[in-house]
């Protein structure tokens, strides 16, 4: 949550971590306080795929490249309909964008957006402190707000809402249905299968690397029903992104569930392979600092590829390792980790054996890059497409 000016500043500001840390440097952006969740995320480009990624909602993220800006920002590297972080910190920003793209500076897009930030942090030692202690609460303060004395500034932050427990999904998501047509990127003919997505914080590449490989895809906000999604007749039915503690999407569980109860074809990324873990009946937990970058190194175990991809989340799913395990919610069947994080070895991916379902921790729509994992679209079509023909056999046999 924030409070700001939409004006400029070079004043002073102050970030304050709830462990009483405190850096200080110069005002970035929109003037005021914010609180949220300080993260580091290691990405050396796409910082404007990051601040418009609702995943981030009610987090300041620490860019830990020192020189943030240089680009500037376009309306079509945005990735959702607003900046999502709840603050900013760089060390360097660039004192003017230059990209023939550029239609404004960074600077200038989180004055007009009333995103407070900082620069002039030595984010290297900050990103070291997070690593070394774990993700917490933090503020930052410019303008009037910095005045205030340390001990009033670290009161504000500890006052200020914890990620566990937070219930976010519903707060980015959208209000309406809305469709995107294989014909608007660039597929010519007839879709292939349609399915239903669920946003629960979606980026806008996600349904249009569907959409490019010639899927329709109707995007649903976070509190559709069963009902909601057997209106549009899908193919297959897809989970996103989003911020958030799992634990508190029991809504999202219980629909999901129904929709492997239906054998629809289901495929979930971040948040939505941690709903699929708790559907089959597997715990979350929080990470220590969480995965957030666009270089996190996975091992497929299926073919023992490693891929390099882009993340961003602060919980994991709690499932056995050692390969296939009848999955706590029995009906769903055997359950296998498909993918695993090659740093700290977290689960990064799920597949069932038994009913036509996977999911993904990381982003294999990744507009920034990197494309590694891109097949994972082509995998769920190959999916819709054997289930669409079992379904078709079956016809045939009645």
């Amino acid at each position: 949550m924030s409070i700001q000016t939409p004006e400029a500043s070079t004043g002073a500001a102050v970030l304050v971590l709830e462990d009483g840390r405190i850096f200080r440097g110069q005002s970035y952006g929109a003037v005021g306080t914010t609180l949220g969740e300080a993260v580091f995320t290691t990405g050396m480009t796409g910082y404007q795929e990051t601040i418009t990624d609702p995943s981030y909602a009610r987090q300041i993220v620490v860019q830990t490249a020192p020189h943030i800006g240089n680009t500037g920002v376009n309306g079509e590297d945005a990735e959702s309909r607003r900046i999502w972080v709840a603050g900013y910190v760089v060390r360097d920003p660039a004192r003017r964008p230059s990209n023939w793209r550029s239609e404004a500076s960074l600077d200038e897009e989180l004055v007009r957006q009333g995103i407070v930030g900082i620069q002039g942090v030595d984010t290297r030692a900050l990103t070291r402190h997070l690593r070394e202690h774990k993700t917490m609460r933090a503020g930052i303060f410019s303008g009037e707000a910095a005045q205030a004395s340390d001990a009033e500034l670290l009161a504000a932050v500890r006052a200020s809402e914890p990620m566990e427990g937070s219930r976010l999904a519903e707060e980015v998501s959208i209000d309406e249905a809305y469709v995107v047509e294989p014909s608007e990127h660039g597929w010519e003919g007839e879709p292939r299968f349609t399915i239903a997505a669920i946003d629960l914080g979606i980026k806008a590449m996600t349904p249009q690397r569907f959409a490019e490989r010639g899927v329709r895809v109707h995007v649903l906000p976070a509190t559709a029903t069963l009902e909601d999604v057997k209106a549009v007749n899908p193919d297959g039915f897809f989970m996103s992104n989003g911020p958030g503690d799992p634990a508190t999407a029991d809504a999202q569980v219980s629909l999901l569930r129904s929709v492997l109860d239906e054998k629809l074809p289901y495929f979930g990324i971040c948040f939505g392979n941690q709903i699929l873990g708790r559907a089959l009946g597997f715990g979350t937990y929080k990470l220590k600092y969480g995965h957030r970058g666009i270089n996190q190194p996975v091992l497929d175990r299926r073919t023992g590829k490693v891929e390099i991809t882009s993340q961003n989340h602060g919980f994991a799913v709690d499932a056995p390792m050692e390969g296939a395990t009848q999955a706590p919610e029995s009906r769903f069947g055997r359950v296998e980790v498909s993918h695993v994080s090659l740093n700290d070895d977290v689960v990064e991916g799920l597949s069932c054996l038994d009913i036509p379902a996977f999911s993904v921790q990381y982003h294999p729509e990744a507009a920034s890059g990197p494309h590694d994992a891109a097949y994972l679209f082509d995998r769920f079509i190959e999916l819709m497409e054997a289930e669409s023909g079992q379904t078709n056999q079956k016809d045939k046999d009645a």
